[in-house]
């Protein structure tokens, strides 16, 4: 890791060999018997601090404090320490670290009340979801300019290159994020910090923006959207994980997936514009394409108020400014401490067994270090599915799709006026779910109802053209958004930043992005084809069976990780796909059909997981 320069790198380098030697003995106190972050066989999800004894433990907290500069806080560091390794036993600490009635009131509150948080944390949250509204109109500029300016560029007609030509112009964002923008996004990361990436991404969802409203032909067209996907990767590809970083474990996925309602709201947003501008003279176009570049401003100001990462602060070794940094996301300095002491015990795990390397290096560890890789396929599998789901062929598309289907241009432009509302407003039912409910299931539980949806708006499609055509077509194509909201909606992208150890997150975030934005661009130069080809009922049919195949592959591939820290995630992905597999095939379902199918309410399903600090577990 890179140190900063003056007190803090002094500090750092000051660490005597005594210390060294006893942080190496904790270190593999904390890896002791069969689990490692690599093999975790046993499928035990281990708290690195469990096993120290007192005294130990508090020569570590105070060669801690020593080596990162926070001799100040060291008093609370031994607190957050003991509340760390027993977070069920806090309230009978004993001694000098026994805490006052108003620590234990604080701890208290923080389970019985996890929504009361500081005012910075959510304006962290609030910034982060502007992002996303950006992203969501972003999509949607298209969606409804679609049917007047390829007449204006002379890309209208039934050939071969002018739907290709069309498809790419659509696509264009996703090519800028997939093969830059989301790559960009590691590097930019380790030079300037989340806060730095989101503050120059907003730059590029500005100006390309305004341009695109300006273009007078394809290739200039074509050109700002590009300019616009390199920010959308990069800002795709570190506001969810900005916003994971800085929220507590009981309510992380909440927060991390207000990214996807509020691109939700981008979209419904940017539907509304479009059917707001409809008869707003031969340039409505125009600003249908130019409009989305208004919420990227409060973005660029706003981010500024914002503290960055602890994390971040954390892998780069500035722990002080990681303290201070903290403060702001937490009600109280207990929380701090222990947030703090615990993350760093389980980077150090992290930095022994990973070891820093290059970005090469880290993307071919990527596939080929155990824990890494599981964090791959399943941030893969969620990503992919997205696109497979078919939303973005209704938030690309709609508008075209209506009037294939028989309406106007007005009556296709308020159907997907419809789309938009619906889509965001059925994410809001994810707040409540994504941490009780879980991730996984909500993904099980919706995709079998998206693939009925779909195939069912496409069979209407065969009816007589008319008001009852249009209707149908409409009503599954809702009811498939609303399924969509709460499930694959919110859960790629708040899942793909929680599962990568910190050593690869920002590029194991920017891959998952960018699988998923590449595919969206096949996506958008691929469904005129398939629209011309097979009609709406085959293009929604073919859809409607990648639904189903998506639905084994997250059966397989995706574990649970509702209410973990991100550290405790290490364990959870140590565990063998090949296991997790089994117990899916071998238990889970047994248990499923027993309980749901067959009704025997007296079934229990033996959990996979096992916790240190809660027993019992989750699938």
């Amino acid at each position: 890791m890179s140190e900063s320069p003056g007190t803090e790198g002094a500090r750092a380098t000051s660490i005597s060999t005594d210390g060294q030697k006893v942080r190496e003995q904790n270190i593999e106190k904390a890896d002791t018997g069969h689990t490692n972050i690599n093999a975790n066989i046993e499928a035990k999800i281990r708290n690195p601090l469990k096993e120290i004894p007192y005294h130990d433990l508090m020569r570590r907290v105070e060669l801690f404090a020593e080596e990162k500069g926070l001799n100040e806080h060291v008093a609370l560091l031994r607190k957050g320490a003991l509340v760390a390794q027993n977070p069920d036993g806090a309230h009978d600490i004993g001694g000098p670290e026994a805490l006052s009635e108003e620590e234990k009131a604080v701890l208290t509150k923080e389970v019985e009340h996890k929504w009361r948080l500081p005012a910075r944390l959510f304006l962290t949250i609030a910034t982060c979801s502007i992002g996303a509204a950006v992203q969501g109109w972003d999509q949607t500029g298209t969606n409804g300019a679609n049917i007047f300016f390829p007449a204006i560029y002379g890309i209208d007609g039934s050939s071969v290159r002018d739907k290709l030509l069309l498809g790419l112009v659509n696509a264009g964002p996703y090519i800028g994020s997939a093969f830059i923008g989301c790559w960009l996004s590691d590097p930019l990361n380790n030079w300037i910090g989340r806060r730095g990436v989101i503050f120059v991404s907003a730059h590029f969802c500005i100006w390309p923006v305004i341009g695109s409203a300006f273009s007078h032909t394809w290739e200039q067209q074509l050109a700002t959207r590009l300019l616009m996907g390199i920010g959308m990767g990069a800002k795709a590809s570190t506001v969810p994980v900005y916003a994971a970083e800085n929220s507590p474990a009981a309510i992380r996925g909440a927060l991390v997936m207000s990214w996807q309602m509020w691109t939700a709201f981008g979209i419904f947003l940017g539907t509304a514009f479009n059917l707001a501008v409809w008869n707003a003279g031969p340039n409505n176009w125009r600003l249908m394409l130019g409009a989305p570049f208004i919420p990227a401003v409060p973005l660029l100001v706003l981010i500024y108020f914002c503290p960055e990462s602890p994390r971040w602060y954390m892998k780069k070794n500035r722990y002080l400014k990681a303290w201070n940094s903290m403060v702001k996301l937490r009600n109280h300095p207990l929380q701090v401490a222990r947030d703090i002491f615990y993350i760093h015990s389980q980077l150090e795990l992290e930095h022994e067994l990973l070891r820093d390397s290059t970005f090469a290096k880290r993307f071919v560890e990527l596939f080929t270090i155990p824990r890494v890789r599981r964090a791959t396929v399943a941030a893969f599998t969620v990503m992919i599915a997205q696109q497979m789901c078919g939303i973005n062929i209704i938030a690309f598309y709609s508008t075209t799709v209506f009037k294939d289907s028989g309406s106007s241009d007005f009556q296709a432009l308020l159907a997907s006026f419809g789309f938009g509302l619906v889509n965001w407003l059925f994410a809001f039912p994810a707040f409540w779910t994504i941490d009780t409910f879980g991730r996984r299931s909500l993904l099980l539980f919706t995709f079998p109802q998206m693939t009925w949806t779909l195939l069912a708006a496409g069979l209407c499609t065969l009816l007589e053209q008319g008001t009852t055509r249009t209707a149908l077509v409409a009503l599954f194509v809702y009811l498939f958004a609303a399924f969509y909201s709460p499930g694959e909606g919110p859960v790629p992208f708040a899942y793909s930043a929680e599962v990568y150890p910190l050593s690869h997150r920002e590029l194991g975030m920017g891959f998952s992005v960018a699988t998923c934005l590449f595919w969206a661009a096949v996506l958008g130069m691929t469904f005129p084809f398939l629209l011309d080809s097979t009609g709406t009922v085959g293009a929604f049919g073919c859809y409607a069976g990648f639904n189903a195949i998506a639905f084994v592959m997250i059966f397989f591939l995706v574990p649970e990780t509702k209410q973990r820290t991100l550290e405790e995630l290490d364990w959870v992905f140590a565990v063998p796909m090949g296991r997790f597999a089994r117990y899916q095939l071998t238990t889970a379902l047994p248990w499923w059909v027993q309980r749901w199918v067959l009704w025997r309410r007296g079934v229990e399903l033996r959990p996979l997981y096992h916790f240190d600090r809660k027993e019992g577990g989750e699938e």
